[in-house]
């Protein structure tokens, strides 16, 4: 019986093994179209112009990606959002993009990306990896085409606007900000506010050339009038200004000077501006759509541009300004006409960027950064220590349930054999106690060799077996005597008590072990919980020390203690089962023997009667 145990758990514990790499191995696979395991969780995103209502190939165009809590898992992100990274369809090319705004607090964020591809495009958002390889990687310079000579987003607290292309045409002076522009932060400019460009060689334009200025402008609530962009370069000019809260455009050429018909300004409302000059004509456009053009050539100019007021005591427009851009080039219609959709919070920009659904890799919560990593990286000592335990008493509590069905199993099927053969006995009750052979002849081979073997297990056969040599040593013993006298009332009672010493032992080998069952059912549960609560304990202890208070400091530490409470149930549950299951058959086990143990008494008397007391 030994020998079968240790067989038993070798067994077991190599199954174990065996279902715990296959677990490992599928929970670590990688995913031939996954970019890279850390980055554990993505989204495809889609962009058609055409969805949206642009007609035509906009070109090079950035594409503003803003994220909330309806399309973005802010609490599996870095809290800078720096595990952002964006990859073509080839799963293989990282895209240029950069952050403008992210406000894991507000669960807001806003995110330029440079497609791979004009027009019609996809890519994928690849996030979630806490790991030491999500380090900043969005760069402004890198997501214009080489049209753009200057483009202001005013996300520069306390500075000066800086220039996100390559060229470095900053502005001179600070001005107001306001945190929640079109798109992260605006300027604030007043009557008096003043922002001067030095000329640079990216900035200079030659007669007969092109040009295009966009920017999102939000005015007050009462109409007014100021400059918004002015180049005078004296017998040469050109102004984007507002005329008591209408638009207006001025070119300046030989002192003689054209202006545009006024272009009326929505109050208290973000609205995308654009002005594009080339081939002889200049075109306003307002939120995309063409508004006015009048025919006038871009004059050379080289000199410096001043945003708001101009130096000769023009006011500013009291407005906000932001995503200011300036290219060499003037933008087709599909261009101005995308960028006024996407960059806009309208429902033409959802339908134009789409944003799908979160997939998740094959490394899923394994790899660095994933679920797994962070609860078990903010595991404590002590947290490893009972989930350790916890893991001990799982494979204690499986081998015991694998070894005891299947010792059961073996002992069900025996049974019925053998019981199925008792039927058959008649006269002689030893007659299934002998040799194999001896068996077969006397049965007249309603006994097959295989059912021989497993009757060998039965416990009922056991029992028989006891019986069975109590009477073959009274027959050897008394020769001719025991079949004149039979057995006596004495003996029959000698019999039965061995049958039932047997019957005990047999109920103690079935029962074996199951102890260590309960131990788990009863013990696993709180264990975990004694694992958790030090776990709170010792949190909330670190974060009083260092004083930080912010939910990404409080939520590594619960989740990693709750390991410990998890563990335990995973032990007590199946545990539980298992010996529900068990216990059951075990009295089916003692039933059955008991009820035979009675039965092969009760033949006693009839087949072997007391012929002295008769």
């Amino acid at each position: 019986m030994n020998q079968r145990f240790a067989n038993l758990r070798r067994h077991a514990l190599r199954a174990g093994l065996l279902t715990t790499t296959a677990i490992l191995l599928s929970g670590c696979g990688k995913d031939e179209t996954w970019w890279a395991e850390e980055w554990t969780l993505r989204k495809q995103i889609t962009v058609d112009p055409s969805a949206g209502g642009v007609a035509g190939d906009p070109g090079e165009s950035r594409v503003l990606l803003r994220l909330s809590d309806t399309n973005y898992t802010f609490g599996l992100a870095k809290e800078d959002g720096t595990d952002l990274r964006f990859i073509a369809d080839d799963n293989k090319t990282e895209l240029p993009f950069y952050i403008e705004k992210f406000d894991p607090n507000f669960n807001e964020a806003h995110v330029w990306v440079k497609p791979q591809a004009p027009g019609k495009t996809s890519f994928t958002l690849y996030y979630g990896n806490n790991g030491p390889k999500a380090v900043k990687a969005d760069d402004s310079k890198e997501t214009f085409d080489a049209a753009t000579v200057l483009s202001w987003s005013f996300s520069d607290k306390g500075t000066a606007p800086g220039d996100g292309t390559p060229n470095d045409n900053n502005g001179d002076s600070v001005v107001p900000q306001n945190e929640v522009g079109n798109s992260g932060s605006s300027a604030v400019l007043a009557p008096g506010t003043t922002i001067a460009i030095a000329d640079s060689p990216s900035l200079t334009w030659v007669a007969g050339g092109a040009m295009t200025w966009s920017a999102w402008i939000k005015p007050g609530k009462a109409p007014a009038s100021g400059g918004i962009f002015t180049r005078d370069g004296g017998a040469n000019g050109f102004t984007i200004a507002a005329d008591n809260g209408n638009l207006v455009v001025s070119v300046k050429s030989n002192n003689a000077t054209v202006k545009s018909e006024l272009v009326p300004l929505s109050p208290d409302i973000w609205q995308h501006v654009a002005v594009t000059a080339g081939a002889g004509q200049v075109n306003i456009y307002l939120n995309g759509d063409a508004a006015k053009a009048f025919g006038a050539s871009l004059p050379a100019l080289n000199n410096a541009i001043a945003i708001g007021a101009i130096p000769n005591g023009t006011p500013g427009f009291p407005c906000e300004l932001d995503e200011m851009q300036l290219a060499n080039i003037a933008r087709t219609p599909a261009w101005v006409k995308f960028a006024a959709l996407t960059q806009g919070s309208t429902d033409a920009a959802s339908k134009i960027v789409q944003v799908g659904a979160d997939e998740q890799g094959e490394a899923g919560m394994f790899a660095a950064g994933g679920t797994a990593s962070i609860l078990l990286g903010s595991l404590t000592i002590d947290g490893w220590i009972v989930v350790v335990i916890l893991a001990i008493m799982a494979v204690i509590s499986w081998w015991i349930m694998y070894a005891k069905m299947r010792y059961i199993k073996a002992i069900s099927k025996g049974n019925r054999v053998f019981m199925n053969a008792w039927k058959h006995v008649a006269k002689d009750l030893t007659a299934l106690d002998g040799s194999e052979a001896e068996q077969v002849k006397t049965l007249g081979g309603k006994i097959s060799p295989e059912g021989q073997r497993a009757m060998r297990q039965s416990t009922v056969y056991r029992l028989y077996h006891i019986g069975s040599e109590e009477i073959r040593h009274r027959r050897e013993a008394d020769g001719a005597k025991f079949t004149q006298n039979g057995l006596s009332a004495r003996t029959m009672h000698a019999i039965k008590a061995s049958m039932d010493g047997g019957f005990v032992r047999e109920g103690q080998k079935l029962s074996s072990l199951i102890v260590l069952l309960t131990i788990c059912i009863s013990g696993g549960p709180f264990l975990g919980l004694l694992g958790t609560v030090v776990g709170v304990m010792i949190t909330f202890a670190d974060i009083a020390a260092a004083g930080d208070v912010n939910v990404n400091a409080i939520a590594p530490g619960i989740a990693a203690a709750l390991v410990a409470t998890v563990a335990g149930l995973a032990v007590a549950i199946p545990a539980l089962f298992g010996y529900n299951y068990i216990q059951s058959k075990v009295k089916e086990a003692n039933a059955d023997m008991l009820v035979f143990v009675d039965e092969f008494v009760t033949k006693m008397a009839e087949y072997y009667p007391d012929m002295k007391a008769s």
